[in-house]
């Protein structure tokens, strides 16, 4: 129980002397101490042990045990051996200040530390016996001072996670401002390049100045369009086109930019076609979100670019198509002027036909780029369309035929043919041109090298044999002359004909006819008497020889099929 009052005999008033009151004084002030040293930033922990300590300066009392409220349960807080007993009371005491039994006897008091409108904890003192009235109010002022001074310490708690909070709160604010402010200025700067017309080379030179790192644009094939910033190889690396095509279908497996080696790499791909590929050189890799999101904002920009050029090629190469398909068919010469003239190309000019078939996986639309950035690489204009299979390319001038084929084979990879037309002076020459382009395209690839280009010009004998006008006579005329050896080969499984054709060929070496065939010389002696017996010529007479080789000539322009 608390101390009664004075007038009811429990206590003895004390004499009111100069000394008491000094004594007084002194308590309060040490009070006050103990109040304003709690308040001075110390945590819970700290408080109580404050508190705990000050009990026997402020009476002849010491301190038991200290409980504070934490998980909605009491727990005790102080270094004292555990009671369970203790413990038991506290909770009975259900949140109030009150007295508790202690098993040796003495005093025992549960002073409540309560905040504004919850409980915070105990604070249990004990003494032999009953404290005076003055130094229960002294204990009682310190249990409340010690709950203030832990509500202060709880809001000040409170306070700094919250300052803590707001500083990350901010600190994350700050950080999403700056990364808007840098994609702002990535939009604007790669904005204004899109309607600048500044093109690719605009685009490559404006990610390289926000991203600090050399940039690449390349086709789809590896061929550098443009590049910004130091390091440019030279020459350019070509890959492989098999290994290409790999990086390729690996890069569209994912919706974002993939690292290949020392570049990041994001695919040009507005639709299903992939236009072209962007890439940052990072042998560091120090590529970041800010220069992530540089590279596929530019990616898109260029997606656009790309896109609306694609369109308007389109639109323009249908034209071309149409303007080409009536050329080769026959149209009249003032309408294909007017046409070409509204087209941009020059139809007064000399040009030729040019036919291209490419082996392997490579589409028409593919092949007819290469063909038309060949053409452009030599400084020919040219118009290009599909028909029959075939590139259809009608190019001002006449290329050399290797030099054309060189540059395809470099865009394209593999292998293919290309045959080319005769001289065209106005539109009407134009069905001429394309039928010889085809004759020369067919005899290329019926012949011994199928790979490589051809001219009409070139073909020599061979415009001769394959006029397209005596295809009867000239079946008779290889019968004539080769007849019991074609039926011969036929019946033994033999090559008594491709064997002829390689010894006239080669001007009846023997030596080289063996090699060209493989087989030994003695084979090829036999082989010769053979034809000897079984066709009954002489393979020493000028004119039989002259014969002999017109008809297997003949023979290869027919395909074989006689």
């Amino acid at each position: 129980m608390a101390p009664a009052d004075a007038g009811d005999g429990a206590h003895e008033v004390p004499q009111r002397t100069d000394g008491w009151w000094r004594g007084r004084q002194s308590t309060l002030r040490g009070l006050f101490a103990v109040s304003t040293t709690m308040i001075d930033g110390r945590d819970a922990d700290g408080i109580i042990r404050l508190a705990a300590t000050s009990v026997s300066s402020l009476s002849r009392c010491g301190a038991k045990a200290v409980y504070l409220l934490a998980a909605g349960a009491l727990r005790r807080r102080d270094d004292a051996e555990p009671d369970a007993e203790l413990d038991r009371q506290i909770g009975l005491l259900g949140g109030v200040s009150g007295p508790l039994l202690l098993p040796g006897g003495g005093w025992c008091w549960g002073f409540a530390l309560r905040g504004l409108d919850a409980l915070l904890g105990y604070l249990v003192v004990h003494a032999a016996a009953e404290p005076p009235e003055d130094e229960f109010f002294l204990l009682e002022a310190l249990g409340r001072q010690t709950a203030g001074a832990l509500v202060n310490a709880s809001q000040h708690r409170r306070e700094r996670a919250h300052a803590l909070e707001l500083q990350e709160v901010n600190g994350r604010l700050s950080a999403s401002v700056a990364r808007l402010e840098q994609q702002t200025r990535v939009h604007e700067v790669l904005s204004d390049i899109s309607v600048s017309s500044a093109g690719e080379p605009g685009i490559a030179h404006a990610v390289h100045q926000l991203t600090s790192l050399p940039v690449a644009i390349e086709d789809r094939f590896g061929n550098l369009r443009a590049w910004a910033g130091p390091g440019k190889p030279d020459p350019y690396p070509k890959p492989q086109a098999h290994r290409r095509e790999e990086l390729l279908r690996r890069a569209a497996a994912v919706p974002h930019p993939v690292r290949e080696k020392d570049r990041v790499l994001s695919l040009v791909k507005p639709r299903h076609e992939v236009l072209a590929v962007v890439a940052l050189v990072d042998p560091h890799d120090t590529v970041g979100g800010h220069e992530m999101f540089t590279l596929e904002y530019a990616t898109t920009v260029l997606a656009l670019e790309l896109s609306h050029l694609r369109n308007l090629a389109e639109v323009e190469l249908r034209l071309h198509r149409d303007l080409v398909d009536d050329l080769i068919t026959g149209t009249d010469d003032e309408s294909a002027y007017a046409r070409a003239d509204a087209l941009g190309h020059d139809l007064r000019r000399a040009h030729c036909v040019i036919v291209v078939r490419w082996d392997g996986e490579q589409t028409d639309d593919t092949v007819a780029e290469a063909v038309g950035r060949a053409a452009a690489s030599l400084q020919l204009s040219s118009m290009i369309s599909r028909h029959s299979g075939v590139v259809v390319v009608l190019v001002s001038g006449c290329p050399e035929g290797g030099t054309l084929y060189r540059l395809l084979a470099d865009h394209l990879g593999g292998t293919g043919a290309a045959g080319i037309g005769g001289r065209c002076d106005r539109p009407g020459d134009f069905p001429r041109s394309y039928s010889e382009a085809l004759r020369a395209l067919a005899i290329r690839r019926t012949s011994a090298s199928p790979e490589g280009a051809t001219t009409f010009d070139q073909l020599g004998l061979y415009r001769i044999l394959d006029s397209g006008e005596n295809r009867a006579d000239i079946v008779a005329y290889v019968r004539e002359w080769l007849g019991r050896l074609l039926d011969y080969d036929e019946h033994k499984s033999a090559e008594l004909v491709q064997t002829l054709a390689q010894y006239l060929d080669r001007g009846g070496h023997y030596d080289e006819t063996a090699s060209a065939l493989m087989i030994h010389r003695s084979t090829l002696r036999y082989r010769l008497g053979r034809i000897r017996e079984i066709t009954g010529l002489d393979l020493t007479d000028v004119d039989t020889k002259l014969n002999l080789h017109v008809a297997v000539r003949a023979w290869k322009v027919l395909g074989g099929s006689v």
